[in-house]
């Protein structure tokens, strides 16, 4: 087996807990001087709300519905729908997997096959033993193969044969899909913290965005288009460099280039995304696969100029253009269109506002850490109806707990660890999952993001050289 975690310290890491004055139910510090003298690792429950607390307390279901992005649970679960998932389905996806997760009875148990890019695994993992402190006992048994690569390759023309001897698709969870793979989306590790690049746990660094959003107004901000990050890692991305101003073209775009190495070693003086708001319109572009930047770029209030993304993660099949977002080219008319773009919001300054608002708006209120952990809660729990078999313990998976995960890390990473731990239970429980879409529904959405961006094609064409 791959060891999943470094060679742990025998420091002590205190958490001071928050009483809440509706309950003091409180879970116990992390204690890394009791872990580092365990010989196996051991997952620990913490405490749990009684029925009579639960209902004192009262259910969501009735006035709180999840948003629309969860219906597209059902659909990506779809393939399995008529069949059920067996547990030869799940094994045929290890080879394409990072690692295995089984939950039993409320405890986590990980086979780890292969290794990942920095810390995508630990931090995807700590994210899951958090989803079972704020609902404790409410996780089901299951079992599931995940992969923490970046782009999906569960393709949909392997398995759509006809007649009956086809073969159904490995369910295989991961950040993000696309329209020809069947790979289930679910949130990734960068919610929790990005310690290698300094980026903060979403709950803590949205809200420096929004205080950075009220230091400097929309209509203050530069009136350009900004983007910086790595334009080596994708063609698009590559294109992108091209619409960066010049002695012959100004495209209305400041384009950059992220450095990280030298970041890193100047300790990220220049990359705090909360500073990163001053413009009226911030390009958001793809990179090897969809990029975790979507959302800090979302909730800056600027007018989000996205170019033509092949990828989608789990919040983003229900953004609207003109709504959220301005659509933006991947060809080679992407730097007209960023212009064309840049150049409505200045002449529209109200409804390039509105844009931005919208989205920011969306990103607070839809993809706060609740909804995150109910998106997370309901996958999981939709997963575990579609399983033919009762889950248990592979031979080789090892029990881990919050312990584990937090007690070997230093920094950064012990840090925004200690940041995101869940120290008490959800007062209420999950969103109310509504039904799956209806064919009628589907065919609307989809005609909801095709004639905005037809219109704005059309626009373009018509604007002069």
């Amino acid at each position: 087996m791959l060891s999943l975690l470094p060679k742990p310290i025998g420091a002590r890491i205190e958490v001071e807990l928050q009483n809440d004055p509706r309950k003091e139910v409180e879970f116990s510090p992390v204690n890394c001087t009791a872990y580092s003298r365990r010989e196996k690792w051991h997952s620990r429950r913490g405490p749990t709300i009684e029925k009579e607390e639960e209902d004192a307390i009262g259910e969501r279901q009735n006035e709180n519905t999840c948003p629309e992005y969860f219906q597209w649970i059902h659909e990506d679960l779809k393939p399995w729908a008529g069949t059920g998932i067996t547990r030869e389905m799940v094994e045929r996806g290890r080879g394409k997997a990072t690692f295995r997760l089984v939950i039993v009875g409320g405890r986590v148990y990980v086979e780890k096959y292969s290794e990942v890019y920095q810390r995508r695994d630990i931090f995807t993992l700590w994210g899951i033993l958090q989803l079972l402190r704020w609902y404790p006992d409410k996780i089901p048994d299951l079992d599931l193969m995940f992969s923490c690569e970046d782009q999906p390759n569960i393709f949909i023309g392997n398995y759509s044969g006809p007649g009956p001897n086809s073969m159904a698709p490995p369910p295989l969870f991961r950040y993000c899909g696309d329209d020809d793979t069947l790979d289930i989306v679910f949130p990734d590790w960068s919610f929790w913290g990005w310690p290698e690049i300094n980026i903060k746990p979403w709950e803590t660094l949205m809200k420096e965005l929004k205080e950075g959003n009220g230091r400097k107004k929309w209509i203050n901000r530069e009136n350009y288009a900004y983007w910086k990050g790595n334009a080596f890692i994708s063609m698009p991305r590559y294109k992108l460099l091209k619409c960066s101003r010049s002695t012959q073209h100004d495209w209305k775009a400041r384009v950059y280039m992220q450095d990280w190495h030298k970041e890193v070693k100047q300790g990220f003086k220049n990359s705090n995304l909360a500073d990163q708001c001053f413009s009226r319109y911030k390009i958001y572009i793809e990179g090897i696969g969809w990029s975790v930047s979507l959302k800090y770029i979302l909730a800056c209030d600027s007018m989000t100029l996205m170019v033509k993304p092949h990828f989608y993660d789990f919040f983003t099949r229900s953004l609207v253009p003109m709504h959220h977002y301005w659509p933006i080219k991947d060809d080679d008319d992407m730097c007209k269109s960023i212009k064309f773009a840049v150049e409505w919001g200045n002449a529209h300054k109200k409804e390039a506002q509105a844009i931005g608002k919208a989205a920011s708006k969306y990103m607070e209120e839809q993809l706060n850490m609740e909804k995150v952990y109910d998106y997370m809660f309901h996958s999981l729990n939709e997963y575990s109806k579609l399983l033919t078999f009762k889950p248990t313990i592979p031979p080789n998976a090892t029990e881990i707990s919050w312990d584990d995960l937090a007690c070997p890390n230093q920094g950064l990473a012990a840090k925004f660890m200690m940041d995101t731990l869940v120290k008490r239970p959800s007062f209420s429980s999950p969103c109310f999952l509504l039904p799956p879409f209806s064919p009628i529904v589907l065919d609307y959405i989809r005609t909801r993001k095709e004639t905005p961006i037809e219109q704005i094609g059309t626009w373009e064409k018509n604007m002069p050289l």
